[in-house]
């Protein structure tokens, strides 16, 4: 079997490596996955760099011609959003581009495809996803966020934590409880769009264990929105909002992001005399140095089976489950070994006059943890594993 790329991929992968090197300023860092919505200065140039890869045709890539995508494959997209990640571009809204936007493609009206997808494949418009609650995260069925038909408008009463980039994003994809007395609880949820300009809207911020403003709380209190912004049918929200989060799951980024925190931490060790000397003579750090690299070396086989089956018209459900579960769990190994080996080097912030990377290992290890929880926690995905993939009876 060929696991390598074939020519078209790989002259796509030079021509996105060429425009980048001109388009990032000198000596370009970047924010790690962990912090990418905290900072303003960041922010404002994901809306710029958001605008230049739109114009280039590349933020949809795969999408229809007629909703500003290109047509290109599910494997080509996993190059262009490995490139990017790793190089630690922001203006990719993976919200809006790779979540809803394919969710609209198969569900949508086509009032919803002309109205959102243009302006999500030009850049123009950022999306956050308000899915759990307070009493509803991996449990998501509980969710209590009501919507209610109301002289025709939806009335949208409820809360939601946890809504990565709220404070950013233009509109968010809303999961709603419309039917409380359905039989099943999945069965009375719905799928809704929303302007977080509404009135009744308030967003407030939640800080990460780094201090940074990357998550949100948004309240919703008597919100009024059009019947039109219901996506799909009314009480089917649970089906397609599996078929979104599937979409998530089968993410490159985290992939890319491992591998550039891998690629510094092996260039910080071999850039110090110190750490040179060390990792000729010391055969454990080098044997731990090359199960990372070949556990690496795996999470992007995996992914990228998921995009080739995409391609092949497969729905890799449990697939998906298995990569996003290894992958989010390499993140945490790849961050306890560096943190293992820089000391109390890899604990310095960006406030120390002796921070590597302004501060990147320490954010990668604080932040690492939340990736086993958000999308979908690791024991939801080894159950679906379990089930959907391996026939196994449900505890």
């Amino acid at each position: 079997m060929d696991f390598g790329f074939n020519e078209r991929e790989t002259d796509f992968r030079n021509e996105i490596r060429s425009f980048l090197k001109k388009e990032l300023p000198p000596g370009w860092i970047g924010p790690v996955l962990e912090d990418l919505f905290s900072s303003e200065e960041t922010w404002g140039m994901a809306r710029e760099m958001a605008r230049k890869l739109g114009k280039q045709g590349w933020l949809a890539l795969d999408w229809p011609v007629e909703y500003g995508g290109q047509a290109r494959t599910h494997v080509e997209r996993n190059v262009f959003c490995e490139e990017i990640t790793y190089r630690r571009v922001p203006g990719f809204d993976g919200f809006g581009i790779k979540m809803l936007g394919p969710t609209l493609i198969h569900f949508g009206t086509e009032q919803q495809k002309k109205e959102h997808l243009p302006l999500i494949a030009r850049g123009e418009r950022f999306w956050c996803e308000a899915f759990s609650e307070p009493e509803a995260g991996s449990d998501l069925a509980s969710l209590q966020t009501s919507a209610v038909r109301q002289d025709g408008h939806w009335v949208i009463n409820g809360q939601k934590v946890w809504t990565s980039g709220a404070h950013h994003a233009d509109w968010c994809f809303l999961l709603a409880r419309t039917d409380p007395k359905a039989p099943k609880r999945h069965h009375g949820l719905s799928l809704f769009l929303i302007d977080l300009k509404t009135p009744g809207i308030e967003v407030q911020p939640l800080y990460n264990i780094v201090g940074k403003h990357s998550f949100n709380q948004i309240f919703f209190e008597d919100v009024k929105m059009p019947q039109e912004n219901l996506v799909g049918t009314e009480h089917n929200g649970w089906m397609m909002a599996n078929a979104l989060l599937s979409f998530e799951r089968s993410s490159i980024e985290l992939v890319a992001a491992g591998q550039r925190t891998f690629d510094d931490l092996v260039g910080v060790i071999k850039d110090t005399k110190e750490g040179a000397l060390l990792f000729a003579r010391n055969r454990l750090l080098s044997n731990r140095i090359a199960e990372m690299a070949i556990e690496l070396a795996i999470a992007r086989l995996i992914t990228y089976r998921v995009a080739w089956m995409q391609d092949r018209g497969v729905f890799p459900e449990f697939e998906a489950a298995l990569a996003k579960v290894f992958n989010s769990e390499l993140q945490e190994r790849l961050a306890n070994l560096a943190m293992q080996l820089l000391g109390l080097y890899g604990a310095l912030g960006p406030g120390s006059k002796r921070v590597m990377l302004r501060g990147a290992f320490l954010q990668k290890y604080l932040g690492a943890p939340s990736w086993k929880l958000g999308g979908g926690t690791s024991e939801i995905m080894r159950t679906m594993i379990a089930t959907r993939g391996l026939g196994l009876p449900r505890a």
